[in-house]
């Protein structure tokens, strides 16, 4: 039953991409793990965390589809989101160091020493725990958007206004994460990580299995935002994105479906977050930065807003590019993003996906106006393909 329930909700391109996610994270550790460094398909060390990233960055346009896509809402604050989720698995991974650091503080990390803190702060206490430490990776970025998207919408702040509220927070983030008194490493933010789960951090099994839960997560992602668009409240969503007064005229509490959306959509962001970390080996106040924010919203663009696969297909190819581009032409990779955004805009509305939507249905049409045109025989003897009914 719950099958069934469960496979009406989804979409046929979904069901394809989740079993396409669970194949590749077999594949992916297996071919660096088993097979041998000669091997053609063996991939090296340094590919499998870079694959996990691609996909940590695909789950985040998922997340900011969720919401732009479906719902309208245009938001250049999701790098927040994904940074607090981030800062909660990089608290636990600091807490896992004991007395191996610098100074060999058995409670405290290295950066609280050396700024002469005494205790622990109160909002460390319990991040030893990583099943505490993964509640608070849900729990505190989705409670930041509940209280943000609460007041927002029930404002009924709505188009460019919001989009500048949403980059506001993030730079205020900003800034309160540069402060050493914030007890979060300042500048430096955190980073030495040693473990996870008792497994040390670098080894290539952790790693491996670090690549694997992405993938898991992104899978389990697309379903759940596959269940939402499809479900009765995902055609709320859209109707609020299409004609929000008139949505709610029909008497729909549009403040509350923007809040789920948006609740939902940061959450999944926090959890990018946490995956993020372990395999970059870093956390730090840059990440709060608009910039990635209004990157993110580019993945989500090429790729083609409005449906679940196309945010995963931008922010694959497009963070793909960027890693080639940083490395040949650093100096250029800006001007070739600002241009592939203003490429996107103009030329392509809906994305690759739509560009691909829109091929199929000329390539249709034109086998269709193929079946209906009369064959030469047809020409020739003056028969009509398509002969009207008798009157």
């Amino acid at each position: 039953m719950l099958t069934q329930a469960l496979f009406r909700a989804l979409d046929k391109k979904a069901i394809w991409l989740v079993s396409i996610l669970l194949v590749v994270a077999i594949a992916v550790p297996m071919s660096n793990l088993v097979l041998p460094e000669g091997h053609p398909l063996h991939l090296p060390n340094y590919a499998v965390p870079l694959l996990g990233k691609y996909l940590i960055f695909a789950m985040l346009a998922l997340a900011l589809d969720l919401v732009w896509g479906y719902c309208g809402i245009l938001s250049l604050g999701h790098g927040a989101f994904f940074a607090i989720g981030g800062y909660a698995m990089g608290m636990y991974l600091m807490r896992q160091i004991g007395t191996r650091g610098v100074y060999a503080n058995p409670t405290l990390p290295d950066f609280m020493v050396f700024l002469n803190w005494k205790e622990l702060p109160w909002y460390w206490m319990g991040m030893d725990n990583f099943w505490f430490a993964m509640a608070m990776v849900v729990v505190v970025p989705g409670l930041l958007a509940f209280v943000f998207g609460f007041l927002a919408f029930r404002s009924r702040v709505t188009g460019v206004y919001l989009s500048i509220i949403t980059q506001a927070m993030t730079y205020a983030l900003l800034l309160a994460f540069f402060r050493n008194d914030m007890g979060f490493g300042g500048n430096n933010g955190l980073t030495d990580f040693k473990d996870i789960l008792g497994q040390p951090i670098s080894a290539t099994t952790t790693r491996a299995a670090l690549f694997a839960a992405s993938a898991i997560a992104l899978a389990l992602a697309v379903l759940a935002c596959s269940m939402i668009v499809n479900s009765k409240l995902g055609k709320v969503m859209v109707a609020v994105r299409d004609a929000e007064s008139r949505t709610r005229f029909l008497g729909y509490r549009v403040e509350y479906v923007k809040l789920f959306a948006f609740v939902v959509s940061a959450v999944i962001a926090g959890i990018a977050g946490a995956l993020y970390v372990p395999q970059v080996g870093i956390i730090n106040p840059s990440e709060f930065e608009p910039a990635n924010s209004i990157e993110v919203v580019i993945w989500t663009a090429v790729g083609g807003r409005g449906t679940i696969v196309g945010p995963i297909i931008g922010g694959i190819l497009v963070n793909v590019g960027k890693s080639y581009f940083t490395g040949a032409f650093p100096e250029y990779w800006l001007f070739a993003l600002g241009a592939l955004f203003v490429v996107t805009t103009l030329f392509l509305p809906k994305g690759i996906v739509g560009l691909i939507g829109q091929y199929r249905t000329a390539t249709t049409r034109r086998e269709q106006h193929d079946r209906d045109a009369p064959t030469p025989i047809q020409v020739e003897a003056g028969v009509d393909p398509q002969p009207k009914p008798a009157e």
